[in-house]
């Protein structure tokens, strides 16, 4: 249950090729998560599998039926979208039990199934509340329940916690994956934010104008991309890339290297520089500096650091640690 399998999936608006054969596979119980720049057709794949939008060519296959004629309601998927799409004047209680009151389910079941979601998700306390009486992330979680009530094959979720303050989306993002435990389902989410994508995923699908850059575990991606617009996605601060006709070697041409994986000091190192930005986080520093020969460098070092603007300092990468890109782009291993 819950199997996906994508086959030269294409979707076309007019002459906009906006997914260009996309391959995927997605096993039962995956935490599957696309990421990507705005407009690089995550959310328009998402709605692709949903049913949502019809694909211009391929196949969408869910556990070894093909579905790319069948009509969402058919798919046997629930999805999350970023609006929490709550209807205001009904409870949260017939909120989450409407598409099933819809489907002609037996009201004793509604009910069963209602009361076994809410509480997975803590909603005991609201069920006879109205959505303008939840705050943002009661609504989400409302919304959570009334995908899970319908027991589908697959949950889709579409930037679920955008709406969301920093604070709620920490939490949200904590209840969706002690949910995800918990029920064993297979959920695809789509998001722009990569602190997402690294601590829920199991695999990220890291897409970019409408192929698929690189599949893999967070960490295959963090310290294996196969690309430089992975490995300039994957990470915060993004990593440096230096041109190496800069530093006058040869046999590569971009040495890439993340600013966790540097260190600085006022002494000596592989580039000096002269500090012109300095962010002070408390658990991190954040040093940008600026090197005759390597150009623009973000050091991140681990606590507070005296560095201010103006100061000399010398940067170097830790031994490794640094990753090797090739002419067109691609990763030396």
């Amino acid at each position: 249950m819950g199997n996906l399998t994508l086959k030269s999936v294409s979707k076309s608006f007019g002459q906009v090729n906006v997914l260009k054969g996309i391959d995927l596979e997605v096993k039962d119980g995956e935490f599957v998560i696309f990421v990507g720049p705005s407009g690089c057709g995550k959310s328009t794949l998402l709605r692709s599998i949903a049913g949502l939008e019809d694909i211009t060519s391929g196949q969408i296959v869910i556990d070894g039926k093909e579905v790319s004629a069948v009509p969402p309601a058919k798919r046997g998927i629930a999805m999350v979208f970023q609006s929490y799409a709550l209807y205001p004047h009904l409870t949260v209680r017939d909120n989450m039990g409407l598409g099933l009151k819809q489907a002609g389910t037996p009201k004793a079941e509604i009910e069963s199934r209602v009361q076994e979601a809410s509480a997975l998700l803590s909603l005991d306390p609201y069920l006879e509340r109205r959505p303008a009486e939840l705050s943002g992330g009661q609504r989400q979680r409302v919304a959570i329940g009334r995908a899970i009530v319908r027991e589908p094959q697959l949950f889709l979720f579409d930037e679920p916690l955008s709406n969301l303050d920093a604070a709620l989306r920490v939490q949200t993002r904590l209840e969706i994956a002690r949910l995800h435990r918990r029920l064993k389902a297979t959920m695809i989410y789509v998001t722009h934010d990569q602190v997402e994508a690294m601590t829920l995923a199991d695999k990220i699908v890291v897409l970019n104008a409408g192929r698929v850059e690189q599949v893999g575990s967070p960490m295959e991606l963090y310290n294996r991309p196969d690309n430089l617009f992975v490995a300039g996605f994957i990470g915060s601060p993004q990593m440096n890339f230096i041109d190496v006709d800069r530093l006058g070697e040869s046999g590569y041409k971009t040495l890439g290297v993340r600013p966790e994986h540097m260190s600085l000091s006022r002494d000596s190192g592989q580039w000096s520089g002269k500090v012109i930005h300095v962010e002070h986080l408390g658990a991190d520093t954040i040093v940008y500096m600026e090197s005759e020969k390597a150009g623009l460098l973000t050091v991140r070092l681990f606590g507070e650091h005296a560095y201010a603007p103006d100061d000399v300092v010398y940067a170097s990468a830790n031994n490794g640690t640094t990753h090797r890109f090739d002419a067109n782009g691609k990763a030396m291993r």
